[in-house]
């Protein structure tokens, strides 16, 4: 492969910028760019020297090199990091002649690709990567370190191998059928394939919560127009960010920020006011506020109780019905211009801000709740795909356990499901996965 070249770091004014090179060809094209004290060739593995890039005879820079030495490396191929004055104009100077002398431009991902290709990577920790790249949360960054730590994949490993050691079993006493001899005791496999089952099934039901992990916990304030929603949209943000009028329907399409709160990234959306309307713009922005419910991970129903506590138990109760997977809290707005003591919901008054820090509180209670599912994986729809394919083999086999279906077949099954899950990790991949995957990369990683 060729050898490639690329900033690592985000391009802009800075201190230090640092350009990374990869490939067989690496020390040769530094040694004809770089003068030290020490000659490349007679570096040790991860060392760090200083002197100067040239062009030329012209000096481009001061910097400082960090080798790795192959197979030693975060690719596998030599490496070399070259540390230069942040800034654009001398970061391409650099890797101008960086190409000039041979190397061509990385990929985005392409470091981790190659990485993946030469062993020193499986395909989960190379997702994981991209978690900790795009990570939103802290928890979201834990998660992802361990599993690039390679946890998920030990595990993983050796169901694989239980599943081929029963396949390979079952198919063995196919030789022996006429003596009748059983290499493995039926409730043995039965009890490898829940446990597998289970396994799958744990992982795929935390996909959600990974979801959260990755892209934050989404928050969506619905209710009757005039209720408050975008007074408590603009409390919790504490600046104005949506319209606040008394007039009916200001509101017409949503509005989404996002805030950090105790390490979560929550994404608060203001909605459209629900109700019966023939104005077409409001319609549609009705028909937006479903959605939006939909795909929420929380809703807050807000009641306006200058029209009674339960002026939206209706909506409440329709809400609730419509989205059960979804977390629901009802706020009883406007506590300071109402005499009524509410005995249901969380009292607010969101112009005045009174209740918003127990809110917030209340929220973080329940993003946290939703992650706890997560143990070593944050799960993508790849994974949950393949997991859930997983499955539907495992209990094929199961069921043909259990009829006295033929060793042969149940091996079929077994050895299907050893093959998806080893797509998980990357043991068996095609181009377009990697593609895929590596699409979401930046350029230098």
């Amino acid at each position: 492969m060729r050898t490639i070249a690329a900033i690592a770091t985000p391009p802009g004014i800075s201190g230090l910028t640092v350009v990374r090179i990869s490939g067989d060809d690496a020390i040769d094209i530094i040694r004809n760019c770089f003068s030290g004290k020490s000659k490349l060739e007679n570096l040790q593995s991860h060392t760090i020297i200083y002197g100067k890039i040239y062009d030329d005879d012209r000096m481009v820079d001061t910097v400082t090199l960090s080798f790795f030495k192959a197979p030693n490396s975060y690719t596998g191929e030599n490496v070399i990091e070259i540390a230069c004055h942040g800034g654009l104009i001398i970061v391409n100077e650099i890797l101008d002649l960086l190409y000039k002398l041979g190397a061509v431009p990385a990929q985005p991902g392409e470091f981790t690709k190659r990485a993946f290709l030469n062993g020193k990577l499986d395909l989960a920790q190379v997702e994981a990567v991209a978690d900790i790249i795009h990570a939103v949360s802290v928890p979201g960054t834990r998660t992802a370190a361990r599993q690039l730590k390679g946890d998920f994949t030990s595990r993983l490993q050796k169901l694989r191998l239980q599943l081929l050691d029963i396949s390979g079993l079952l198919e063995l006493e196919l030789d022996f059928a006429e003596e009748g001899v059983a290499f493995v005791e039926r409730n043995k496999i039965i009890e490898l394939i829940d446990s597998t089952i289970d396994f799958c099934r744990n992982l795929y039901n935390s996909y959600r919560a990974s979801e959260v992990l990755r892209s934050g916990f989404k928050v969506a304030i619905a209710g009757f127009p005039n209720s408050g929603k975008s007074t408590l949209f603009n409390s919790i943000l504490g600046r104005r960010r949506a319209i606040v009028s008394e007039i009916a329907g200001t509101t017409r399409d949503y509005i989404e920020e996002a805030l950090f709160i105790d390490g979560l990234k929550i994404i608060f959306t203001d909605t459209a006011g629900l109700r019966e309307t023939e104005d077409i713009i409001e319609i549609e922005g009705i028909r937006l506020v479903n959605e939006i419910l939909e795909n929420a991970d929380m809703i807050l129903v807000i009641n306006d109780l200058t029209q009674g506590e339960n002026n939206s138990e209706n909506l409440l109760k329709e809400i609730a019905e419509k989205y059960p997977s979804n977390e629901i809290l009802l706020l009883q707005n406007k506590v300071d211009l109402s005499n009524i003591h509410p005995s249901t919901g969380l009292a607010i008054s969101a112009e005045l801000g009174t209740g918003i820090d127990l809110l917030k509180r209340e929220i973080t209670e329940k993003a946290s709740k939703s992650i706890e599912r997560i143990s070593d994986i944050l799960i993508n729809k790849r994974h949950y795909d393949l997991l859930i394919e997983a499955e539907h083999s495992l209990i094929d086999a199961k069921i043909g356990l259990e009829a006295g279906m033929e060793n042969e077949l149940i091996a079929i099954d077994l050895r299907k499901a050893t093959k998806i899950l080893g797509e998980l990790t990357g043991e068996s991949w095609n181009e377009e996965v990697l593609d895929r995957i590596f699409s979401s990369f930046c350029i230098g990683k």
